[in-house]
């Protein structure tokens, strides 16, 4: 069972993913429209708290080094 603070992270992360996948699909940016759906779903798959933030930080600033 996740603990309140992972999943309050989750859905923290899942919304910037959310809006991460719109910017990428308006833009047809593939980065943005990947990281966003990465950060929808790997809520479901990380466990522990620090791992939730430390892998939704990553998955957030992938965007900004990497521009295609």
């Amino acid at each position: 069972m996740p603990s309140t603070a992972t999943l309050i992270w989750g859905m923290l992360f899942g919304a910037v993913g959310a809006g991460y996948f719109i910017y990428g699909k308006r833009q047809a940016m593939i980065v943005p429209l990947v990281c966003g759906i990465a950060l929808a779903v790997y809520p479901w798959f990380v466990s522990g708290t620090l791992w939730t933030i430390i892998v939704g930080v990553v998955l957030m600033a992938i965007p900004y080094f990497i521009r295609h």
